[in-house]
This record gives C-alpha cells, sequence and structure tokens, in this order.
C-alpha cells in the first residue's frame, strides 16, 4: 500500500467542528494556469462621504440621521433579515414541508467615523474599541437570545454594498445550522476526552508549527489543517474562554494585536485591501453548556491566485463536497513570510 503523502497526493481531510470532508489536490497546482488575470481598480476614498449611509451625521436610508460620532457606532439594521416579534409558530405537512418561526434582531456596527479604513489600516487602540463593541453587544443581546452572531462582510466581491468599514450582528432564539454542527462536534469530544476540542487542536498546532500565520501570549491564527477556502484562516485563544464576554484585559488586548498584525498579512498578499467573511463563534446562550465550547473565529477570504482571481465553489464542491489545490500548509507558509508593515505605508515611503 503506498504511503500517504499529504503534500504530494490527492486525500481528504477532517474537519472535527463540522463533521465534514474536504478533497486536497496538491498535485494540481503543478498544472499551467489558463485562467483570468485582472488588475485591481485601486482608488483612494474619502475619510468622509457625503453620500454614504454610514457616515457621522448622514441620512440614512429610512430618514434617520446617525450621530456625529468618534470611534465606533451601532444602530438597528434598517433593513433587518430578522425580527423581534415574528413568532415562533410551528408548520409541519408530512413532515416533508416544514418551517419554524424565528425571532431575533438585526444590528449593524461601524467600526470607525473614517470612511477610507478598513481593521487592518486602524490601529490597535481603535481595534480594541471594536472588540470592546462586540462584546457589550455579546453581553446584552445574550440575556435575551440563544445565538448572537457577529460577523462582516468585507469587499464587493462578498456582496458588501457599502465600504465604510462595518459589520453585523445577527441574533436568533434557535441555533442556525453551523452553529448546532459545532455544539454537537464540540459536545462530544468533550464528553469523551474530558477536554477541549480547539484548545487541544491549537497545542497541536503549536507543537507542529507548519500552519500558524501569527501568534501571541494568548492567541494564535492558523490556516486550518481541514481549510477550505486557499487563505481561510482560524483565530483561536491558547486557553479556554467560552464567549468574547468572557475575556481578560490581557485577553483583550492581545488580540486587538493579533487582528492587526494578520489583518494587514491578508492585505500584503495581493497588495489589496483583502476581501473575506468573517464571523465570531461564541459558545449559545440560554441553557447550553458552555464548559467544552471555544470561542473562536474564522475568516472566509475568496481570493486564489491574484486580486481577483477567486476561488469558486461549482461542479464537485456543489455536488459531492468542498475541495482545494493549495494545502493549508503552503497557504499558512505564504500569508507567514508577509510583512506586518501595510502596503500602502510602503507604497507612500516609496513615494517620498
Amino acid at each position: 500500500m503506498t504511503k500517504l503523502n499529504i503534500n504530494e497526493t490527492p486525500h481528504r481531510r477532517y474537519n472535527p467542528l463540522t463533521g465534514e470532508w474536504i478533497l486536497v489536490s496538491p498535485h494540481r497546482t503543478k498544472r499551467p494556469w489558463k485562467g483570468k488575470s485582472e488588475q485591481e481598480n485601486i482608488q483612494d476614498k474619502l475619510q468622509y462621504d457625503p453620500n454614504c449611509y454610514l457616515c457621522p451625521a448622514n441620512i440614512r436610508a429610512n430618514g434617520i440621521k446617525n450621530p456625529d460620532y468618534k470611534n465606533t457606532f451601532v444602530f438597528k439594521n434598517d433593513f433587518a433579515a430578522l425580527l423581534p416579534d415574528s413568532g415562533q409558530d410551528e408548520f409541519n405537512h408530512k413532515n416533508l414541508l416544514k418551517a419554524q418561526g424565528v425571532e431575533g434582531t438585526s444590528r449593524v456596527i461601524c467600526f470607525s467615523p473614517r470612511h477610507d479604513l478598513t481593521l487592518a489600516e486602524m490601529s490597535t487602540e481603535e481595534i480594541k474599541m471594536v472588540i470592546s463593541l462586540w462584546i457589550n453587544q455579546t453581553r446584552e443581546l445574550g440575556q435575551k437570545y440563544k445565538w448572537i452572531q457577529i460577523f462582516e462582510n468585507k469587499g464587493a466581491i462578498m456582496g458588501c454594498s457599502n465600504p465604510h468599514p462595518h459589520g453585523q450582528i445577527w441574533t436568533g432564539s434557535e441555533l442556525p445550522n453551523e452553529a448546532k454542527k459545532e455544539m454537537k462536534n464540540q459536545g462530544e469530544y468533550f464528553e469523551k476526552n474530558k477536554t477541549q476540542l480547539l484548545i487541544d487542536y491549537a497545542k497541536i498546532e503549536q507543537n507542529e508549527k507548519k500552519r500558524i500565520v501569527a501568534e501571541n501570549s494568548e492567541w494564535m491564527v492558523v490556516v486550518p489543517f481541514w481549510a477550505t477556502w486557499p487563505y481561510e484562516t482560524l483565530l483561536l485563544p491558547k486557553k479556554q474562554v467560552a464567549r468574547l464576554s468572557d475575556l481578560t484585559k490581557n485577553q483583550i488586548n492581545e488580540l486587538s494585536n493579533i487582528l492587526k498584525i494578520f489583518l494587514v498579512k491578508y492585505d500584503n498578499l495581493f497588495s489589496i485591501s483583502f476581501p473575506y467573511t468573517m464571523g465570531w463563534h461564541q459558545a449559545p446562550f440560554q441553557k447550553e453548556n458552555s464548559e467544552y465550547w471555544t470561542l473562536h473565529a474564522h475568516f472566509y477570504p475568496p481570493l486564489l491566485r491574484s486580486a481577483t482571481v477567486k476561488k469558486f465553489m461549482v461542479g464537485y464542491e456543489m455536488l459531492a463536497e468542498a475541495q482545494r489545490d493549495i494545502t493549508a500548509e503552503q497557504a499558512a507558509d505564504t500569508l507567514k513570510q508577509l510583512s506586518e508593515i501595510h502596503y500602502k505605508l510602503n507604497r507612500n515611503r516609496e513615494n517620498k
């Protein structure tokens, strides 16, 4: 029997958080590339855009005026996907046509009053204000809702309709699919091993050092062994903590520092404002046991080979299972080697 070489031969990798598998085909990176290559349209943004509905003191689509905020700002989404009074009735026709009412709320978080910044370009102190807002929102909304989904869609390629630096919070009375999978697998692992799945995984990554992109005393960023997207990353604490609202002062400080470092690396990969969808997965509220759950954040960027050449989930991926060519180890090494100084700062120095 041929010995498996995960750097050279096709194989499947298991995701212990979801219980799903992904096909990895590292030999395909040797094939000639005849895909699409493009140059990013680089335009400097205004610090303040009078037409932006998220900028301070501007009027939003519903006619409400934003305050003249100076750091972060949160408000109820004017086009909320979840509503607090929609009811939780159920519909069931022969166990084939099922529906269930869900209650919740949707909020928008402005990271900065500056229209031209992203988290990668903000200071660690400014990022810390965003973290504090995540924490405060978690504390407040966790008193009423079971699931608190904090996320950011960055870049037009991810469907972001406004370039102003912002994220969202969607909360719900029921657990969504991804949360259910992670709760089940982390819970079963804890029952069997009496340790947390992601803390044990973080220890493996620390020992192997093959997939670590950045780390400090409290956190690590890795391209997970089971990554689906080419430059997907997982942000993990080194000590078990269940929710953002449980973070210590030092964990908050170090979280701000590591976010700054690896988001700059993302931008430096293709010298663009790197697009992604990111989101925090924290322990559910209301009766769920958080002893086994480890707080973590997923970053899912779509780009593959350049600023605009992206990875598509088509064909085999849609009909069978996810697949990738570049291994997690190769992607991590590429990101790790990138500078921690933002490419725009280097560009400005060169122009002087």
